[in-house]
């Protein structure tokens, strides 16, 4: 059919056929499909939506527009798995749990993005490390994988090339939000690389994509629903993101922190809970335990036994980085020139944040991109933010500032403190315990939410 018939049916609110959605897609990956028309498309969907039929045809179009990887030839000894997040500030669980994940039988190709708006990405952090390559062909990837158990990398030009030319349009045409194109985006990716089971991250909170619980649900609910549909095991964990999930933020900051976290030097809580929620809700759907805690027992070890730290350095040595990186990987990183203490300025306890803010003064300050074009400095960001519920003294340490030069510091100060909310008095009359969202559909900041949206049967 003609592509302005195909957008005149969502336009009029109607459904497309498989065949129709096959054809259109057929047509945007050869680009006889024009980006005006990929617009008017998107923003009809944006406007009309899609049924889960409907979803479910344009994902595996979108998937069947480039390659798609086999593992049959590898002799894999497990599931093949991976794990997404919607994305956050301060979200490092990639960079530790896919080595957990391998360490415990699986193996992960993870295919990462780039940082987004406000939010960090894996793939960016990983840019941080010298030598590494987010950019290797499909041979080196699968030889990596069926070797060291992961390997994480960026998007090729081969799989789902359709999505590309899409997200590109969507992203200048305030059509990124609608639910069933962000679904498509996401699992046509994952189909292509050739899962068996995902679980899926989706954030709640001021640092969330979407900005309210209910639009969070509905994004995990259509992911879970059409990725099953199209024939891969996905479940999907709601997790809060009213505050840093990690007490940092910033490209080779967060590997610092990873590293930190696999070696067992420091392994901050909710980043910690977070990790295992999503490791263990993964193990258990793959088949390779039959119960979450007997999954959450093997993701602890894999960390008290060292192994998972071994596996992410034979990553990193596999892609062309560092061979000992974990040993010394503050002395391969970039160090920021300036070293910037934020204090108190008066007693009280931290009530709440907008983690979207802060995470904006990370890209302030160099970390993150304004433009698409734009180089990261990855050495700046932020180090030892305080928890939503902690009381501070005077003058005691709020967060420490990496920055290029002063102003810069500066700047991210006034940002970070305009972002912050206190409250004279206790703690307790901040915390609560209570997983319940808020009158105004946000999640209580103290609180790490496992919402469980549906499970792979």
């Amino acid at each position: 059919m003609l592509a302005q018939e195909f957008i005149r049916q969502k336009r009029d609110a109607k459904a497309h056929s498989e065949t129709d959605i096959i054809e259109f897609v057929r047509g945007v990956a050869s680009g006889e499909v024009s980006e005006a028309q990929i617009a008017a498309f998107a923003m009809a969907t944006y406007l009309n939506g899609m049924n889960q039929i409907e979803a479910v045809a344009l994902t595996l179009a979108m998937r069947d527009s480039g390659d798609t990887l086999n593992w049959a030839h590898c002799n894999l000894d497990g599931p093949v798995v991976d794990k997404h997040s919607t994305g956050g500030v301060g979200d490092t669980v990639s960079l530790m749990l896919s080595p957990m994940l391998a360490a415990c039988g699986a193996y992960v190709p993870m295919i990462s993005g780039r940082g987004l708006g406000h939010t960090g990405g894996t793939l960016d952090k990983l840019a941080s490390i010298p030598g590494y390559q987010t950019n290797i062909d499909t041979v080196k990837f699968q030889q990596v994988v069926a070797e060291v158990g992961v390997a994480i990398i960026g998007q090729t030009a081969a799989l789902a090339p359709a999505d590309k030319r899409i997200y590109a349009v969507r992203d200048v045409t305030a059509t990124v939000e609608s639910i069933p194109l962000i679904t498509a985006s996401i699992l046509s990716k994952k189909l292509a690389a050739g899962l068996g089971s995902l679980v899926m991250d989706v954030k709640v909170g001021s640092g969330a994509f979407m900005p309210t619980l209910a639009l969070s649900r509905a994004l995990a609910k259509s992911i879970v629903d059409v990725g099953n549909g199209a024939g891969l095991k996905t479940t999907a964990l709601l997790t809060d993101m009213d505050q840093l999930l990690a007490p940092c933020a910033g490209n080779a900051i967060e590997v610092v922190a990873a590293v930190d976290y696999l070696t067992g030097k420091h392994r901050p809580a909710r980043l910690h809970e977070v990790t295992l929620a999503l490791g263990s809700e993964l193990l258990t759907i793959c088949g390779l335990f039959e119960t979450k805690m007997a999954a959450r027992e093997a993701l602890e070890r894999s960390l008290d036994s060292g192994r998972a730290a071994e596996i992410f350095a034979q990553m990193v040595s596999a892609l062309g980085g560092p061979s000992d990186f974990v040993e010394h990987a503050t002395a391969y990183l970039p160090m920021p020139s300036v070293r910037h203490r934020v204090t108190a300025e008066y007693s009280a306890t931290l009530a709440g944040m907008d983690t979207r803010a802060i995470g904006m003064a990370v890209v302030g300050l160099g970390g993150g991109r304004a433009n698409t074009d734009d180089t990261i400095d990855a050495s700046v960001g932020i180090v030892g933010m305080l928890e939503i519920g902690q009381r501070v003294k005077h003058g005691q340490v709020v967060v420490e500032i990496a920055a290029r030069n002063i102003e810069d510091a500066l700047m991210a100060e006034a940002r970070i403190r305009s972002a912050l909310r206190w409250q004279e008095g206790h703690e307790e009359s901040i915390v609560n315990a209570d997983t319940d969202a808020n009158a105004d559909g946000s999640i209580n900041a103290s609180v790490i939410d496992r919402i469980t949206i549906a499970s792979a049967e």
